[in-house]
């Protein structure tokens, strides 16, 4: 572990069961502020698909940048497609085999309008994948097969209260892990595309979740956009239930930047 996210990890500790003392204006304000960023529903750019074995993957690649295919609780082993005899109708694909994500990327006057290849996977599953290709941003595409995320729920089910004892310990380690910018087994992790909430002289961007069976992380960009230092607290940034916070740099000089991590409960359906 990291001394980053070592330092992370013992911060969330010691916030879980305090909360720090608010005067009533700033309480106030806060309040509002943190309402308007947990309570707004991000618009997420990133795919994500459910996919089965043999099945067809039917996606978007960017026809001017890279596009990243990812399986959850697995990675590719490999990829397979024909070589073409024009080379104006090839595209690249590499399989990454530390994380086992495969690129796509199309070379200029690449004529064809889909790109078509195969891919299997480590644990023994093919896919086969027919990306649209469109003049958008870089893309990332994110596989979630059931028959993988069920092996890997009986999986952590039978290491039992190993992993995490209570909320307030599978808090601490999510908050590690989002520092870490690790996989969490039994969260799913989505990329956001939120506005910066302001207050006052700072501004919270939600940068990424974590989604759980009970809770949910969040990875939040905070910047000084004022002309003196300020003393971040964990009301400016989170709700007043939350479970875990952590800020990586609690003081911020003008137009410094830092990151900070929180977990909170997930409100059940309906509620």
């Amino acid at each position: 572990m990291t001394s980053t996210a070592m330092g992370l990890c013992l911060g969330a500790r010691a916030l879980l069961l305090s909360r720090l003392d608010n005067r009533g204006a700033q309480l106030a304000g806060c309040l509002v502020f943190a309402a308007g960023l947990f309570g707004a529903t991000p618009a997420f750019a990133d795919q994500t698909l459910t996919v089965e074995d043999n099945a067809r993957v039917e996606c978007v690649a960017s026809q001017r940048d890279l596009t990243r295919i990812s399986l959850v609780g697995d990675g590719f082993a490999s990829v397979s497609k024909v070589q073409p005899e024009n080379p104006l109708d090839d595209f690249s694909v590499v399989n990454e085999q530390n994380r086992g994500d495969i690129y796509l990327s199309v070379p200029t006057g690449f004529r064809p309008k889909a790109l078509s290849f195969f891919g299997t996977s480590r644990k023994g599953y093919v896919y086969k994948f027919a990306c649209r290709i469109e003049p958008i941003e870089a893309q990332q595409i994110f596989l979630a097969n059931p028959t993988t995320e069920k092996a890997a729920k009986v999986a952590d089910a039978e290491e039992g209260d190993q992993l995490a004892p209570d909320l307030d310990e599978t808090a601490v380690r999510l908050v590690q892990a989002m520092a870490g910018q690790k996989v969490v087994p039994g969260f799913r992790m989505e990329k956001a595309a939120l506005m910066p909430v302001r207050s006052g002289d700072v501004t919270v961007q939600l940068l990424a979740q974590y989604r759980g069976l009970d809770l949910t992380g969040r990875v939040l960009r905070i910047e000084n956009t004022g002309k003196a230092a300020t003393e971040l607290s964990e009301a400016q940034i989170a709700p007043g239930d939350a479970l875990a916070i952590a800020i990586a740099s609690p003081r911020l000089e003008p137009h410094q930047v830092t990151t900070a991590y929180v977990v909170t409960r997930r409100a059940a359906p309906g509620s």
